[in-house]
């Protein structure tokens, strides 16, 4: 029987094994309470989609990478629903999500878990001689997750699977959302960047999808050492998140050369800049540097929209060699599976040393 996840003694069947230690590591003397910053003064600039300040907009871009999204007129009871059936497929026991999935074209959904490195197909890439090894050591990201492609006929073989078909429609609705705001976002960038009409084809609805991440609660004594998900840039033009109740996020501010937390605002959305932009922006804006904490006490879901250039539209910068995102995610993914992290953009520079 599935143990509830809100006990803090019960390490649930629904965790892969590698995140279910022996429970004499766990020692609940030490639990870790979640971060009370109900009270702190948030940070992060705040742009309102109903009237972007490009001024506002500008700033956000260059100083932080990073902005929280109000007025997206995304619908509540949309991101409530999404979240409960997301958290009744996390809490299937282990082994049944794996046959369920399996059950499933990649194409539709896939299921991941300990890395939020994916192939095209939505297939976890890990390092060639890293994963499975040893169980004992902390070799993952603390997280699994669904892969969802947009651009799939609706409700692709899923008659089958009431539970996953209904998911698939709720962010069907929900990317219908995200690439109205991603696009509204991008038509106010050009002007700042002083793009023209055809670099528009720099951000394609037709690459977007969806990822849904539970970061399971953590039993290990030194949570240090072990990471939702370790710091990275993402690879998109955008990334827009939503990070819904718990917290877990925290990005690193350049300027402050510190990490911050980033709370959970109601309502609200995050706006991420990944390497496509920082590329078509000759590096004036910058990939936001990013990580997520694990808490002992309560699980955290997230949901994020990622869009990419054209996969074959050619991406020109004067501090880049020309290159398409299609050669950016091979590299990427060749630099995960041989080095075990993901080098980026310094691969593709100008002057590269690689």
């Amino acid at each position: 029987m599935q143990k509830s996840s809100s006990d803090p003694q019960a390490i649930p069947d629904s965790y892969p094994p590698c995140f279910r230690p022996n429970t004499q590591q766990y020692s609940p003397q030490i639990v870790d309470k979640l971060d009370d910053r109900e009270n702190e003064e948030d940070p992060l600039p705040v742009i309102d989609l109903r009237s972007i300040d490009l001024e506002k907009l500008e700033d956000a871009c260059t100083d932080w990478g990073i902005f929280r999204l109000i007025n997206h007129e995304i619908p509540l009871n949309l991101l409530s629903e999404l979240h409960e059936h997301a958290a009744r497929i996390f809490e299937m026991g282990f082994e049944s999500k794996q046959q369920l999935f399996a059950s499933i074209p990649t194409s539709a959904l896939s299921y991941f878990w300990g890395t939020p490195a994916l192939t095209p197909a939505g297939v976890a890439l890990y390092k060639d001689d890293n994963h499975q090894k040893d169980k004992g050591t902390v070799n993952y990201n603390w997280v699994e997750g669904l892969n969802v492609p947009l651009t799939q006929p609706p409700h692709l073989q899923l008659d089958g699977h009431p539970l996953i078909r209904d998911l698939r429609i709720l962010l069907e609705e929900y990317g219908g959302h995200q690439a109205r705001v991603a696009k509204s976002i991008f038509d106010a960038i050009l002007p700042n960047l002083k793009l023209c009409d055809e670099n528009e084809r720099y951000l394609s609805p037709s690459t977007g999808h969806l990822r849904v991440y539970r970061y399971p609660r953590c039993f290990y004594d030194k949570p240090t050492k072990v990471w939702g998900m370790e710091a990275h840039t993402d690879s998109s033009v955008l990334t827009i998140l939503n990070q819904y109740e718990v917290g877990g996020l925290q990005i690193h501010s350049e300027k402050d050369n510190a990490w911050i937390d980033v709370k959970p605002i109601p309502n609200t959305l995050l706006v991420h800049l990944g390497d496509m932009m920082q590329a078509i922006s000759d590096d004036k804006y910058k990939s936001v540097k990013h990580r997520v904490k694990l808490h002992r006490e309560s699980e955290r879901i997230s949901i994020g929209y990622f869009v990419f250039p054209e996969h074959d539209y050619l991406i020109r910068s004067s501090n880049y060699r020309p290159f398409t995102y299609s050669d950016f995610r091979v590299q990427v993914q060749q630099d995960v599976k041989t080095l075990g992290t993901k080098v980026g953009l310094s691969r593709f520079k100008s002057n590269k040393d690689f």
